[in-house]
């Protein structure tokens, strides 16, 4: 049956990206319809009960990419949104004893990093003011249109924009800039600092979310995350939404009801419907038809192409690129439930405000190396690379009192098996290898789990439409990045059929919780309504 009425624009998934795009396209006048396969809106940025009486976010799980123009734009706090700054940055153990616990304030973390080394100490601060020069002028190239292949006027603009904005790159920094986007993590931090333990410490952000090795070439761009975040003003910190980051992606959709967006959720899209070359609308897989002048994905471009469209529908270049698009996420999440806090081994007086922050298992490069060798055929990691926080520490909301949570976040683990075996009967041997690393450290963590969910590579394709199991809709690689993300002639938010349209995380500038996708294609979207190009 096919619906009444016909949307200006239907938006498929009501992530994080989907959600900034209707919430800008229904506030400049157009009528959005958002269609979501789950039955709650969100996307991987969400908060459920995961255990009787605790509720975690349960996927992505710390705030600090979301520029704050979005935030006050879409009335974020006015819709409940509450990031709850951490006092912590992070909290590493290592075997030998030694601990390096880093806070914002940049003398403590000097004397902690001097423990391991008085250079890597002394060239620190160097480093992050490096990193920020370079993030500045990252953070204004995310906010513009990529240009695409080719030689129309508009996309020699944009190169031409593109080149201004690199030109306010301090002449010193280009050196660096270029091996940012051309070196492996490895052969960066090895370029800078002397310890194992500080060159660990910083790698693991390069690895997080990506199945690749640290001496993969173009894996030291992500390290621009460490300094890139903000929160409640304060630049490079990351916070806890208050009620876990649900609350964010809750607020964005009150917002967009606000404005007159109509949500369906338990509304999975079966196709784009394409006729004479140009979208249509699309069918439900309950049979439901809806029409709309636009058709704008926030999945996975792999998904929407090779699988939510027909094939004679698109250009065989599209179909080649997506068959060699790469999603491999390497990721195993784990929520537990707690009947106490963790204490350390190496530092059971712990203070209480560095339970606010991350704790990290990365002790050295050649250790994340492990990590990779051990997954890299169909594996997964003996002695995982971790990034794990305790959030119920500064929400209290999310466990009973007394009690707590814990976000564990381990690399790396294939998608794909070896030899027949299945996520489904494995994920939790796998888990249990994770607790037990940690355990290591924590004695008495094990014996604190009260219940736990696991979610395998197998589980975030499956649920939530993470192909491989890739946070990212596609890995942060050079090949796969600004005007190749997500194919080469339409990276500008414009898909290869008339009126389609991309705002995922599969576009520029990637993934993580930025809205920017999403920002940056409602302003093409509407460019081109006032244009009558629709």
């Amino acid at each position: 049956m096919s619906s009444r009425q016909k949307y200006d624009a239907i938006i498929l998934g009501a992530g994080h990206n989907g959600l900034v795009c209707a919430g800008y396209l229904a506030k400049a006048g157009y009528k959005v319809k958002v269609l979501e396969k789950r039955s709650i809106v969100g996307g991987a940025a969400i908060t459920e009960e995961f255990y009787p009486g605790f509720r975690n976010s349960i996927l992505s799980f710390v705030v600090g990419l979301l520029p704050e123009h979005i935030i006050h734009e879409m009335e974020l706090r006015k819709f409940g949104l509450r990031i709850i700054d951490r006092r912590i940055s992070s909290f590493q153990a290592y075997d030998d004893g030694r601990h390096l616990l880093l806070t914002m304030d940049k003398k403590a973390n000097f004397s902690e990093y001097k423990k391991f080394s008085s250079y890597d100490a002394e060239q620190i601060p160097h480093y992050e003011a490096m990193l920020s020069d370079i993030a500045k002028v990252i953070k204004q190239l995310s906010y513009q249109t990529p240009a695409n292949l080719g030689t129309k006027l508009k996309d020699l603009a944009r190169l031409g924009k593109t080149a201004l904005t690199l030109r306010k790159l301090p002449q010193e920094r280009y050196p660096e800039f270029a091996d940012l986007f051309t070196k492996s993590a490895a052969d960066f931090l090895e370029g800078w600092f002397e310890s194992d333990a500080v060159k660990g410490n910083l790698a693991l952000t390069a690895v997080v979310g990506n199945l690749v090795s640290p001496y993969h070439p173009g894996s030291s761009i992500v390290l621009l995350h460490s300094i890139y975040g903000e929160t409640n003003g304060v630049k490079g910190a990351f916070g806890v939404p208050q009620g876990g980051m649900g609350s964010i992606t809750q607020a964005m959709a009150e917002f967009c009801e606000s404005k007159g967006v109509d949500i369906s959720v338990d509304a999975a899209v079966q196709q784009v419907l394409v006729e004479n070359g140009c979208v249509q609308g699309v069918t439900l897989e309950d049979g439901t038809t809806i029409e709309g002048k636009i058709v704008v994905s926030n999945v996975n471009p792999k998904l929407l192409f090779l699988h939510l469209m027909d094939q004679n529908d698109l250009p065989g270049c599209v179909i080649d690129r997506m068959r060699q698009w790469r999603c491999k996420g390497g990721v195993l999440r784990i929520n537990a439930a707690l009947s106490e806090l963790p204490t350390f081994s190496c530092y059971p007086d712990l203070h209480p405000d560095a339970y606010t922050g991350m704790f990290k298992i990365s002790p050295s490069i050649p250790y994340l190396e492990r990590a990779y060798d051990d997954a890299k055929n169909g594996g997964w990691s003996k002695e995982a690379a971790i990034m794990w926080s305790i959030p119920s520490t500064l929400d209290e909301s999310l466990a009973p009192k007394g009690l707590h949570v814990a976000s564990i976040f381990a690399q790396h683990f294939h998608p794909n098996l070896n030899e027949g075996k299945s996520w489904d009967d494995c994920k939790h041997e796998a888990a249990n290898s994770v607790i037990e690393k940690i355990s290591q450290q924590v004695p008495n963590f094990r014996e604190s789990i009260i219940g736990m969910q696991v979610i395998s590579p197998l589980d975030l394709e499956r649920e939530w439409g993470l192909i491989g199991g890739d946070i990212f809709h596609g890995q942060m690689h050079l090949d796969q990045m600004y005007m190749l993300r997500p194919v080469s002639g339409h990276a500008d938010y414009r898909g290869p059929v008339k009126n389609l349209y991309l705002c995922g995380s599969g576009t520029h500038p990637g993934g993580s919780v930025t809205g920017m996708p999403g920002y940056n294609s409602a302003r093409e979207i509407i460019k081109d309504f006032k244009r009558r190009k629709i």
